[in-house]
């Protein structure tokens, strides 16, 4: 059977609008990931006949990480698996049957298992997912399919990650694979203050530098379909424009910037025609929206204060999230894409910067200076509904730029812990940090779909 497992925030209503629950309260805000109970999935170690046995132990270990990271399963431990692994159908056997899969103390739900060889000079893996809880191999099969790879171990990690896709997809749960993360690295700088935008596949592999124009290049936004990446670049001392380049070539397209002293925090709106961004309007850092080729340029804020870094609502793409100071302190706010209904959304202590909307729409990301670690800046997330703020982290230096993964389950943000600023990812409830970036400085990262 298929189930679907949907992303939730349960979050306890608070005594009052602004208050903070920190992550000592974590206990107070469980089923943030699932709503559900969680399926029980075990994965039975694979072996592979000739040379495809060598690359087996990448391959076990990148689907076992895969499936992990998902957050919305849980692993059976491989210590408590039957001694005979199976390979193929035809290792079970009545009466036992599943049994010794789906009674403790394993207690599974579903198994995966096969076994690897070579075809053409390739890694054939025969990968099977069954739904051990049926009474037979017939009703029981969920996944009986061929997988093909490099013979590597990069061709071990291709097939390891496309059949655990098959099983997520199976569970109603979606795929980080062939998603990519955008980001500033100054790790090729020539000078201080340079760097580039890279790219990067979701677990940090196959990092690239997309940009070389030799000076700095910050603050990369991507199209929804994927096709497009903009960001600012200095041009000409302490000038800014805004670039557009295409995500496969890295042409650069037609774009008509406005002269101004400030230029910033470029945007795409969901349906990818138009262009949000910030300019220096009678003083003030003002946001404003364009075509996607810089004309029709028209204003959307007009108040004497900076206003910055606006992000529209991907799933409605009529309200937008920004960053205001008209309030003092720099303040997260809403509202619609016209300019009107504005409400601001945080308590006005502290500042806060870096907004994000989930996919769904329906909650965000960002970093304050308020809470467990006041002064530095942390990683909340917030429901739109009840705007009581979550804090995810504290005490691992300073954190920010939170952007959600395309299956809403997901962040990646930038943390300076030490004296470098890397990139890592975790599930949305601060659970299963993981490093992404390690060579020079990486900011300002952007969690995109691939190429549609």
């Amino acid at each position: 059977m298929k189930r679907t497992y949907i992303a939730t925030f349960v979050i306890l209503a608070a005594l009052f609008i602004g208050a903070v629950l920190l992550p000592g309260q974590r206990t107070e805000i469980t089923g943030t990931i699932s709503s559900g109970e969680k399926p029980t999935i075990a994965v039975a170690d694979m072996h592979g006949t000739g040379a495809a046995e060598q690359y087996m132990d990448v391959f076990n270990k990148t689907l076992w990480d895969e499936l992990a990271y998902s957050g919305q399963i849980k692993l059976a431990p491989k210590t408590s698996y039957p001694l005979q692994l199976p390979q193929q159908a035809n290792d079970f056997k009545p009466p036992v049957m599943f049994s010794d899969w789906t009674r403790p103390p394993v207690s599974a739900n579903y198994l995966a298992f096969g076994y690897a060889g070579v075809q053409d000079n390739q890694i054939l893996l025969f990968g099977n997912f069954y739904n051990i809880g049926q009474p037979n191999v017939q009703s029981a099969q969920v996944i009986a399919n061929r997988y093909y790879g490099a013979l590597s171990s990069d061709g071990a990690r291709k097939v390891a990650r496309e059949f655990a896709a098959d099983i997520l997809r199976q569970l109603g749960i979606a795929s980080l694979s062939g998603t990519k993360i955008f980001f500033v690295s100054d790790r090729t700088a020539k000078a201080l203050g340079d760097a580039e935008i890279w790219s990067m596949d979701y677990d940090g592999s196959n990092q690239r530098q997309l940009t070389r124009y030799g000076t700095s290049s910050r603050e990369p936004a991507v199209s929804a379909d994927g096709k497009l990446f903009a960001f600012r670049t200095q041009v000409r001392g302490p000038a800014w424009n805004i670039r557009i380049h295409t995500t496969d070539t890295i042409r650069n397209q037609p774009f008509f910037n406005p002269v101004s002293s400030v230029i910033q925090t470029p945007e795409f709106t969901p349906d990818g025609k138009h262009i949000l961004f910030v300019e220096s309007i009678d003083g003030w850092a003002q946001l404003v929206m364009a075509d996607i080729d810089g004309g029709n340029l028209h204003r959307i804020s007009n108040v004497k204060a900076i206003e910055t870094s606006p992000r529209v609502n991907p799933k409605t793409g009529n309200d937008l999230l920004f960053i205001s100071g008209r309030s003092g302190h720099q303040q997260l706010w809403r509202m619609n894409l016209d300019g009107t209904d504005r409400e601001m959304l945080t308590s006005g202590v502290g500042d806060v910067a870096n907004p994000s909307w989930s996919p769904d729409g329906h909650h965000i990301a960002f970093c304050w200076t308020r809470g467990y670690e006041p002064g530095n800046f942390n990683i909340f997330i917030m429901d739109i509904a009840d705007k009581v703020p979550i804090q995810l982290t504290s005490n691992s230096g300073r954190n920010e730029n939170p952007w959600w993964a395309p299956d809403g389950v997901h962040l990646v943000f930038s943390s300076m812990r030490g004296r470098v600023t890397q990139i890592y990812s975790m599930l949305a409830d601060g659970t299963s940090i993981r490093q992404l970036t390690t060579q020079g400085n990486n900011t300002q990262p952007v969690w995109a779909k691939g190429i549609e």
